[in-house]
């Protein structure tokens, strides 16, 4: 591999612009994210991206607030724009736990210390330059600008927020993933129209004064949503904006929005179609160091990037659609994959890197069984305004096949220097399962999840039922328990197969709207009789955008506006949690007494009998590996948790 030059990233000072013979910048972007020239962060890619149009283009990363505030105004006035982004996880996702407790990490930030990303980061560095620089356009986006383009539930403060166009004063916001938009604002700017009359591209947003007439365009349709005050004064009209707003993020023939903020109109745009595979390829193939700047090498690794340094993204987007989940808000429903020769390409310019062993950590993307996965018939799914291609049940339109992905894994195994490449991304086991994948051929399902097994996994499985229970599941958008009994059962036979001792580890969450405490018992009972001791388990956060968060604030579905209940006080939290440590001495007596009190005495049964061989254990190790015996009660007790369920 060549030797980089200082040069060879993008300049975060002065002195980087001068070594590059540049006097003036047209963009200069803050993000709340240490800079690694890296195609999995957002600002490496704007940055290449712009770089890519012929801008000259720098990136101050995690400017400090708490100074003089010299990070703003060091590189001077931009010709064109200020770029500003929160980051890659939303910064109070990424500066507080479910519980609203300061975390003691920042993944994105050198060592992972804290204190270098301010909360509501987008707001504050927009404010600031807005100060700094009031005659200068500024546009914000990444996933903090995407999930509050419109009247949200914050979680930490615990109230409805409007637009943050309003909070952070910024110009336009770019919503979802951002080339196709910034390609055409450029195009318009180099062509000289003034940034303010840039109004009307697809994908962006701009709060419009009262002053200010709506832009035409003949080929939108527009639909206008209950206002921010109204938002304020009324949960159901809130809850009812949430339908519109995703069933015209997930269309390919979307309506413009618009929603009253004060005596402000916010304006937001369709969606651009889904990046074609010469678009996605040609965002993939820029000439990114794939490393950290220099800057951080006496300051220690940065956790984000050690985790994902020899992985391999291959698509973008997901049709799950999942009630808690923000991919399909941020990156659509639609499968944006790259080709084979882009990925090789990459796969060999990661196995040519000085310190690669010859492992790669992952071949995936949002969901790693998505690849290359689309409509059949075009034509229908420009129609479509289901949120989700799988739930309640698999489209029919929807091409599941497994094969291209399968072809992939053994291309890149094919790579002289590559070892091992392993399957870190989440699998979604439900389309595995030909019971509930119909369409499917189930050889070919059987041969991918082989693949996988055999070929691309340390000895860990990962995948997320979520819950056990139908209703919550319903709601979830995620199909029923029994396919996970039916994978499960596949698993084990490949493993027996292969004389494997693979485990499967499941994930569950806790606490998520419609979810009782009965609920929690359940599922701690099934998964105790199907022979797992849960180790990966978290607590619903609500974040903006979300089925799930606009339940969890306003109390009603918003597609079918009925009440919905929610467990929000902490005691409630707790005690949900405590159920997936059934296994624990401090709650044994805590749960005997609760599910007496429930009149579950089937459920206590199974999970503290009298004699239980799963007491001799040390808390959190399982006694039954994954893939061997499963307790002898299993379908008595399967029988008990199905009949209650019907019954409710």
């Amino acid at each position: 591999m060549q030797e980089l030059k200082l040069s060879d990233w993008l300049p975060t000072t002065n002195k980087e612009v001068k070594i590059r013979g540049w006097e003036e910048l047209d963009v200069i972007l803050f993000s709340g994210d240490a800079y690694v020239d890296h195609p999995s962060f957002g600002a490496a890619v704007i940055g290449r991206i712009l770089e890519s149009y012929g801008l000259r283009v720098a990136i101050v990363p995690q400017p400090n607030v708490n100074d003089n505030l010299q990070d703003f105004v060091k590189l001077g006035r931009p010709k064109l724009f200020f770029g500003v982004t929160g980051g890659c996880m939303d910064p109070m996702i990424n500066n507080y736990n479910a519980n609203k407790k300061r975390r003691d990490k920042d993944a994105y930030t050198p060592n992972g210390d804290i204190g270098f990303r301010p909360d509501y980061a987008t707001t504050v560095y927009s404010n600031i330059l807005k100060e700094k620089w009031p005659d200068v356009p500024v546009l914000i986006g990444g996933i903090e600008a995407s999930l509050r383009r419109v009247t949200h539930y914050d979680y930490w403060s615990d109230k409805l927020m409007p637009t943050i166009l309003e909070s952070s004063k910024a110009d336009m916001l770019v919503y979802g993933m951002g080339e196709q938009p910034l390609r055409e604002v450029v195009r318009l700017l180099q062509k000289g129209v003034p940034f303010n009359s840039i109004n009307t591209i697809n994908q962006t947003a701009v709060l419009l004064n009262k002053d200010e007439s709506i832009p035409k365009n003949k080929n939108w349709e527009d639909v206008e949503i209950v206002s921010h005050e109204a938002c304020l004064q009324d949960k159901k009209a809130f809850a009812s904006n949430f339908k519109i707003i995703e069933q015209e993020s997930n269309k390919l023939a979307a309506r413009r929005i618009f929603q009253k903020v004060g005596d402000k109109t916010l304006m937001i745009n369709p969606p651009y179609p889904t990046m074609t595979e010469e678009e996605i390829d040609a965002s993939f193939d820029l000439p990114y160091t794939r490393l950290p700047h220099p800057k951080y090498n006496k300051r220690g690794p940065i956790p984000a990037f050690e985790m994902i340094k020899f992985s391999i993204n291959i698509h973008r987007g997901c049709f799950g659609g999942c009630s808690f989940c923000t991919i399909s808000a941020h990156q659509g429903k639609f499968i944006a994959s790259r080709s084979q020769e882009s990925i090789l390409k990459e796969v060999d310019t990661v196995a040519n890197m000085p310190d690669f062993k010859g492992y790669l950590s992952d071949i995936g993307g949002p969901s790693a069984n998505m690849y290359k996965m689309k409509g059949k018939i075009q034509s229908i799914c420009d129609k479509c305004v289901a949120p989700s291609c799988i739930s309640p049940v698999i489209c029919s339109n929807l091409d599941t096949s497994h094969k291209p992905l399968t072809q992939l894994y053994q291309a890149v195994d094919n790579h002289p220097k590559v070892k091992k490449s392993f399957i870190g991304s989440g699998i979604r086991h439900d389309m595995l399962v030909p019971e509930f994948n119909k369409n499917a051929d189930p050889k070919e399902l059987d041969d991918y999840t082989e693949e996988v097994m055999t070929k691309h996994v340390s000895g860990r499985l990962k995948v997320a039922p979520e819950h056990t229970s139908d209703p919550v599941l319903k709601l979830m958008r995620k199909p029923s328990f029994s396919y996970f009994h039916k994978f499960k059962e596949r698993f084990d036979k490949i493993n027996v197969k292969h004389k494997l001792k693979l485990q499967l580890i499941p994930y569950f969450i806790s606490n998520h709207p419609a979810c009782e405490a009965e609920d929690m018992a359940n599922l701690a009972a099934e998964t105790k009789d199907m022979g797992f001791q849960l180790e990966q388990v978290q607590g619903f956060t609500p974040t903006p955008m979300t089925v799930a968060t606009v339940i969890y604030y306003s109390g009603y579905h918003p597609y079918t506006l009925k009440k919905v209940r929610t467990p929000k006080t902490r005691k409630e939290k707790d005690e949900q949690h405590r159920f997936f440590f059934w296994y624990k001495d401090e709650n044994k007596a805590w749960i005997k007494k609760t599910l007496n009190k429930l009149g579950r005495q089937d459920l206590l049964n199974v999970l503290l009998p009298e004699n239980d061989s799963w007491r001799k254990n040390k808390p959190g190790k399982p006694k039954h590996t994954f893939d061997d015996a499963i307790p002898f009660n299993q379908r008595k007790n399967k029988a008990k948790f199905r009949s209650k369920k019907k019954r409710r």
